[in-house]
């Protein structure tokens, strides 16, 4: 059995089959089957490579814990605002897109998310953007990576849900994406 699992999310068949064949995860992966040192190993520096974990981010973790508060940017420019993480995990924000298909001019847009709060710093969390400049709206998951030189490391998915006219255009309302981001404050 495949330890790649397709969520059963309202996708396209042809983009989840597509992303399957092409090696993507969607949302949703089961255990992996436990591998030796040298396949981690291998594995790892596949992945840093792939993600760009290689490079040093301008911030050390706090406590050796990540801490989603702050500014962070991923790989296309775009910064986001994460204020207070309250006691219970829930954080807002601002999220300030560098990439739209929109005719109006980009704004900053609010985000409204909840991390799970770990005791390792290595949290998982998700949030919402309301986007003030299109009708879409977009959702992001991931888990904040700390490495061993502090470095922290936002790993992410996304899927953007745009307004459509009519139930035939719904097969192109929905794109998926990943993004990482890294502190820049």
């Amino acid at each position: 059995m495949s330890h790649r699992l397709l969520t059963a999310l309202a996708l396209p068949a042809g983009a989840a089959l597509a992303a399957a064949a092409a090696g993507s995860q969607f949302l949703c992966q089961a255990s992996e089957i436990p591998k030796g040192e040298e396949d981690r190993a291998k594995e790892a520096k596949v992945t840093n490579t792939k993600w760009g974990l290689s490079h040093k981010q301008k911030s050390p973790a706090r406590n050796g814990k990540c801490d989603l508060t702050g500014w962070w940017e991923n790989e296309l420019g775009s910064k986001m605002h994460v204020d207070a993480v309250d006691s219970q995990g829930n954080f807002t924000g601002e999220y300030h897109t560098a990439v739209s298909s929109a005719q109006k001019p980009i704004e900053p847009s609010p985000l409204l998310g909840s991390q799970h709060l770990d005791e390792d710093g290595q949290c998982t969390f998700g949030f919402t953007v309301n986007w003030k400049f299109s009708d879409s709206t977009a959702v992001f998951a991931g888990q904040c990576f700390a490495g061993d030189g502090g470095e922290e490391v936002l790993q992410s998915i996304w899927l953007l849900r745009e307004k459509v006219d009519s139930l035939p255009s719904d097969w192109k309302a929905t794109r998926t994406g990943h993004n990482i981001f890294t502190r820049t404050g």
